[in-house]
């Protein structure tokens, strides 16, 4: 239908005036549509320009950038702080049970063959001495009982016997035995040392150990050559002082009551006439440019079977020595030092290292312990290096051992195209010496606890309270079984793990 407005009808209408229409906005059409009128009916708004107008008293007209809020940064640990937590050694847990009826190890313990399997205690006073030794390791497990204790195995009261026969005076008093420790990783080698080390303090022994060799051959400490006669061979003064140190801390009832008994040409001027072990020992540990020296001079007088003349006052005989070194392949392969040429040098070239290397040897005229002792030096499974010409000597030693000749086609050879080191296979060639009293180097390897003193070692940590199951023959087995034929490293992650009764 057509509307009855016409086109001329419309545009007579009156005009609205202009100040009633709104006023312009520049808002954009699209989201007109969609804002209400507040929106956009309002003003458009004016861009800031930062540079514009006189800047505010001491106002800079450049970019502005926010300053990050600083951090506290903690300060970090003092020097040699973060070594001595990874090394500290804890001995003691309180929250352990008290193990009622242990006894400790004395003279009469040690050789009992009726404790074998059980856990002898170390004696409070000892451990003082242990410590200076170092004869504890952060990796082993004495911070989960009340007070540390070992477990008295085969090779334990073998060790014992030996030490007692060599202590008395029978057939056996002031012979020297030598033996390299080997074994898998876990079955005990160093804790073994440590057993050798509180039996021959219990004997009042004179204690010398290298605990980590590896440390004498990574060019940690200074060396220098030993003359001008000897470029080629290095001293390491403050390795020898902290042996020297150790020794002093262990034994120091022992050389408080020897005397100086030799003549010292190198330390004249500073040996006073009646002076004691421990004073001389003292020497080369305020002063370690002398420390070699003062060594020798130590080593000398407790290997002395008599006085020198004029130096028969206060004499006393000297005890029997036990020499302990753990980590003996460190020393079978170029050591990280450097000589004059820039070549490497050889671990054997090292005076400290070639020393202890050299009792190996027989002596030429007497026993290179003539007083008696025990060379004891362990392998190491966890921290070794791998080198051939060392696995070849100790295969030699154990077939010289076994009674094979050399000249035997079954006596173990180095393959020529492997490379081995034949300063390291001689170091180990160590004939039978011609004093009656001084054996060849022997092999001795450790295994596994057989099951009763697997039974013993597991019964402790029920004791301790770290065990919660009924021990029978049944589940012994099983975890001997478990542990690799009763690997001691491995028994004792089995028995540490609380278990709690339901």
């Amino acid at each position: 239908m057509v509307s009855s407005f016409c086109w001329s009808c419309l545009t007579r209408l009156r005009s609205t005036p202009r100040a009633l229409l709104p006023p312009s906005v520049t808002a954009p059409r699209a989201a007109a549509s969609f804002h209400t009128s507040s929106a956009r009916y309002a003003l458009p708004t004016k861009k800031k320009n930062s540079l514009d107008g006189p800047p505010k008293y001491r106002e800079a007209k450049s970019a502005r950038m926010k300053k990050k809020k600083p951090t506290d940064r903690p300060r970090p640990p003092p020097v040699g702080e973060r070594r001595t937590l990874r090394k500290r050694i804890v001995l003691s847990n309180p929250n352990a049970l008290e193990v009622e009826g242990m006894q400790d190890i004395s003279a009469e313990t040690m050789v009992d063959s009726r404790l074998r399997g059980s856990i002898l205690g170390l004696p409070i006073p000892m451990i003082a001495q242990l410590r200076a030794v170092q004869a504890f390791k952060p990796t082993q497990g004495w911070s989960i009982f009340r007070r540390p204790g070992t477990v008295v195995r085969r090779e334990t009261l073998e060790l014992g016997r030996l030490i007692d026969r060599i202590s008395s005076d029978g057939e056996d008093k002031g012979k020297a035995v030598k033996k390299i420790v080997t074994g898998a990783r876990g079955t005990g080698k160093t804790v073994h040392l440590l057993q050798a080390m509180a039996m021959a303090f219990t004997k009042k022994w004179v204690v010398v150990t290298v605990p980590e060799p590896q440390d004498l051959v990574i060019a940690n400490t200074g060396y220098a050559s030993l003359s001008d006669e000897n470029p080629h061979v290095y001293v390491q003064n403050e390795v020898t002082a902290a042996l020297l140190s150790r020794t002093v801390s262990a034994n120091e009832e022992v050389l408080k009551k020897l005397h100086v008994s030799q003549p010292h040409p190198d330390l004249k001027s500073s040996i006073k006439p009646g002076m004691t072990l421990e004073a001389l020992a003292k020497l080369g540990i305020q002063d370690p440019a002398a420390a070699w020296s003062v060594f020798g001079a130590l080593w000398t007088e407790l290997t002395a079977t008599s006085p020198a003349s004029g130096f028969e006052k206060n004499f006393n005989s000297r005890p029997p020595m036990l020499v302990a070194v753990d980590g003996l392949a460190h020393w079978m392969r170029n050591s990280a030092y450097k000589s004059a040429e820039f070549e490497p040098v050889h671990a054997h070239d090292l005076v400290f290292v070639n020393h202890f290397l050299s009792l190996l040897k027989p002596g030429s005229k007497q026993s290179t312990l003539p007083n008696g002792g025990i060379l004891l030096y362990a392998t190491s499974a966890s921290n070794s290096p791998t080198e051939y010409g060392f696995e070849v000597a100790l295969k030699q030693v154990a077939a010289r051992q076994a009674g094979v000749k050399e000249s035997s086609p079954e006596f173990p050879q180095a393959d020529p195209y492997l490379r081995a080191d034949q300063r390291v296979i001689d170091a180990f060639n160590s004939p039978k010496s011609s004093v009656a009293k001084e054996g060849s180097v022997e092999l001795q390897t450790l295994g596994g606890l057989t099951r009763e003193e697997a039974r013993g070692f597991l019964e402790y940590f029920a004791r301790s309270g770290l065990l919660q199951e009924n021990i029978n023959d049944e589940w012994v087995g099983e975890k001997w079984s478990l542990a690799g034929g009763g690997v001691i490293g491995e028994l004792e992650r089995l028995g540490r793990r609380l278990r709690t009764v339901a």
